[in-house]
């Protein structure tokens, strides 16, 4: 007893010691990735907000104003996590609605135009929406599928053959009415049922009522305001307000979760105390490159001039191509993958080799889908060099197979116990797919798509080969349009050897890009944490 009773002592001692210095490699590891990290980051802000320019007195008021108490809510936050998860929801849906706004304005307002948008809502987007109500209402009916189909193929081609038709009709009742009709109102109706039947939180009539109120009578403000139209408020009324406005409205109806409105309010309340105490005390503050300038102005040789609005537009355009194709395409091969791939026989050989392939893919170098994307939808298909179409098609390429990585491992997280209830009840495969399985996997695969689209909307190389302009002084106006984007531009100024350009410009179109992504992945990650909490 006593040889195996030291071997096994030994035995302990060594692995204590092993695991010991392990946890404090893992954990200098971790802490130097961290402070590099924070390092680099700082030294972008640094030069992107001009902070070099600012007293010291204004960095003595900053932190007693802003930081100090900041910190003090998240110091509370980590003793009180309701505190702390109500701020970030309202953070994260304030964020993830400028960033909607921005998209919405992007492609609406600026690429399409109220016009083409007013014509394509009425025959696509709008049936569209009445039949997914229509079968909500009855479930039991079962051409709604076939229907919609339908409507995706015949309705672009209905709204090219009456565009004309309808844009004299948009002309006539203007732009403004266009959103109030085509968004506000679509608003209106998910306030009033998620207020009323998913949340269950009072009167959705009152909830409808009063965004259709706000939308009106809050234009003769607007009105004042020289950078807002009618147009731009009621599209950020439908993208910002209409969802803030939710969220605020569930947790204020918790009085637990009241506390967590300090967080925002804290920060808010300190940056206006801030602007407040240095105007009073004549302090000189920072020179920002990153400003409402920087993102409304076209690219300019000259570094005060420049501007990042082009590159932004483009950025967006590309990136809501890239959703739609891999949503629809991700997630309908994970679907078959997982749901309808045959178990057995060749078919189940051709299914394994599929999954293996997609499996090799997600590794592949972007840089070999930029070549790709140039020999089949530049030079084959003849899409054009540099185009918008071409460019969404080549980065849907790149975050394909990831999309459909995620879809499958979410779908895969569903128990059978489920299906398995399901068939015992009559239903069909499609049946138990589209109300059992999909709406339990739906959080993993808008968690997957949206990080695989963060990746997407940063990458360089595989513009670099299909041709994308590194500069453009105008914003694409179609999908055969030239166009540029957020990381060709940075990357172009970056050879610019003005030091106003490197240090400057440069830092606040890198801003500007951590801005999109952290918004993103901020959205992805608040979607995941609600629709876990909801499943428990």
């Amino acid at each position: 007893m006593a040889t195996p009773t030291s071997s096994e002592t030994t035995f302990e001692s060594v692995s204590r010691t092993k695991g010991a210095v392990f946890e404090y490699l893992t954990l200098g590891a971790s802490l130097f990735g961290l402070v590099a990290l924070g390092v680099l980051l700082l030294y972008v802000f640094w030069d992107a907000f001009g902070l070099a320019t600012a007293e010291i007195a204004w960095y003595g008021a900053l932190v007693i104003c802003v930081v100090a108490p900041t910190l003090g809510f998240v110091a509370y936050a980590r003793r009180n996590t309701v505190a702390g998860e109500v701020a970030l929801e309202l953070v994260s849906t304030a964020m993830g609605g400028l960033l909607a706004g921005f998209g919405v304005i992007a492609v609406i307002e600026v690429i399409a135009g109220p016009a083409v948008w007013f014509a394509y809502f009425l025959t696509v987007v709008a049936p569209l929406v009445g039949l997914f109500l229509y079968n909500r209402a009855r479930p039991e009916v079962t051409w709604v599928g076939l229907a919609m189909l339908g409507v995706l193929i015949a309705g672009p081609i209905i709204g090219t053959l009456t565009l004309d038709t309808l844009t004299q009709i948009e002309s006539l009742i203007g732009g403004p009415f266009v959103y109030l009709l085509s968004l506000v109102l679509p608003a209106a109706v998910i306030a009033r049922y998620v207020i009323d039947d998913y949340l269950e939180l009072g009167n959705g009539n009152f909830a409808a009522g009063l965004v259709v109120a706000v939308a009106f009578f809050a234009v003769p403000l607007i009105d004042t305001l020289p950078l807002v139209s009618r147009s731009v408020w009621l599209i950020f009324l439908s993208t910002l307000v209409t969802p803030l406005g939710i969220v605020a409205w569930k947790n204020l109806a918790a009085p637990e979760n009241r506390v967590g409105f300090a967080g925002p309010g804290i920060f808010i309340g300190g940056v206006g105390l801030l602007l407040i105490v240095t105007d009073a005390l004549g302090l000189s503050g920072p020179t920002p490159w990153f400003d409402w300038q920087y993102l409304t102005s076209n690219p300019s040789r000259f570094a005060d001039q420049a501007g990042l609005y082009s590159a932004i537009i483009g950025s967006v355009f590309i990136i809501v191509l890239v959703a739609l194709i891999t949503l629809a395409l991700g997630v309908g091969a994970a679907i078959f993958l997982e749901e309808y791939a045959p178990d057995s026989g060749p078919g189940a050989a051709i299914a394994r080799l599929i999954r293996i392939n997609i499996s090799n893919l997600a590794g592949v170098p972007s840089v070999v889908y930029g070549i790709l994307g140039l020999a089949v939808f530049a030079n084959l298909v003849g899409l054009g060099f540099g185009t918008v179409i071409t460019a969404a098609l080549t980065l849907s390429l790149l975050i394909l197979p990831i999309v459909i990585i995620s879809a499958r491992e979410a779908i895969r997280a569903v128990p059978d116990s489920i299906r398995n209830a399901s068939y015992g009840m009559g239903a069909t495969k499609w049946q138990t797919t589209r109300n059992i399985v999909l709406p339990r996997a739906i959080p993993g695969i808008l968690t997957g798509t949206i990080l695989a689209l963060g990746r997407a909307i940063g990458e360089t190389a595989p513009l670099i080969m299909i041709g994308v302009a590194t500069t453009k002084f105008s914003p694409p106006s179609g999908l055969f349009s030239k166009t540029t984007a957020m990381p060709m531009q940075i990357f172009a100024w970056s050879s610019y050897p003005s030091a106003e350009f490197q240090h400057g410009v440069v830092a606040a179109g890198v801003v500007t890009l951590l801005v999109v992504l952290l918004t993103m992945n901020s959205i992805a990650i608040l979607l995941r944490n609600k629709f876990e909490t909801e499943e428990l």
